[in-house]
C-alpha cells in the first residue's frame, strides 16, 4: 500500500478496545521521520487518557517495518538544534510508550533496525513472523546506535545488545524469541 500525498504517515484505526496504529511510509520503509514521531506522539498522547481503548498494536505497511531515523531528512539539515530536537521528540515518544496503562504490542513483519529496533523495544511485547529482522546498523554508517542501547539491552540482555550495536549484523525472529523479545 502506498500512500497518497495527503494520505498520512500514521493510520489509526480501532477495532473493538483494540488501537492499530499503522505506520505509514513504505515508499521511505517507514523510516522515523520528524512527522512521524510527531503523529506517533500524538496519538499515544491521546490513548494515554483513552479508557475505551485496553490494547495497541503498532505495526507498518510495506517491506520493512521500520528503518531508523530518516537519514535523508537528518542530511537534508545540519543544525546541530534541528538534530537536537528531533533527537528530543523521538526520545520522549519512545519513553510515553513504557508510560501508556494500556500495553502495546509491536507487530513486526520485516526489518526493524536501528530507531526501528528500539520501537519495538520499547513496547511491551513484540510479535514477530519469521521473515522479521531485528538490527542496530548505525555502525554500518558510521554512526552509533545509542539511543537504542537501553531498550535492547533490556529485551536481548547487555552481551547480545552490545554485539547487535558493536557489529550491526541482524538477529532474525527465532534469536530474538530465544534471547527475549
Amino acid at each position: 500500500m502506498t500512500p497518497t500525498s495527503n494520505e498520512s504517515v500514521l493510520l489509526r484505526r480501532d477495532y473493538g478496545r483494540v488501537a492499530i496504529l499503522t505506520l505509514n511510509r513504505p515508499q521511505a520503509l517507514n523510516a522515523l521521520s520528524g512527522e512521524l514521531i510527531d503523529a506517533l506522539q500524538v496519538e499515544f498522547d491521546r490513548l494515554s487518557s483513552d479508557r475505551e481503548i485496553r490494547c495497541v498494536v503498532v505495526e507498518a505497511t510495506g517491506r520493512a517495518f521500520s528503518t531508523g531515523h530518516d537519514l535523508r531528512e537528518l542530511r537534508s539539515n545540519d543544525d546541530y538544534a534541528f538534530h537536537h530536537d528531533l533527537f528530543t521528540r523521538c526520545s520522549s515518544m519512545m519513553l510515553t510508550i513504557r508510560r501508556l496503562p494500556q500495553p502495546v504490542i509491536a507487530k513486526v513483519h520485516a526489518t526493524a533496525t536501528a530507531a526501528g529496533c528500539q520501537l519495538v523495544a520499547a513496547c511491551d511485547i513484540a510479535f514477530a513472523s519469521e521473515a522479521a529482522t531485528f538490527a542496530t546498523s548505525g555502525i554500518n554508517n558510521g554512526l552509533f546506535c545509542g539511543s537504542p542501547s537501553v531498550p535492547v539491552g533490556r529485551n536481548v540482555g547487555p552481551k547480545r545488545a552490545l554485539d547487535m550495536l558493536f557489529t550491526g549484523q541482524p538477529i532474525d525472529a527465532a534469536t530474538a524469541l530465544r534471547t527475549g523479545w
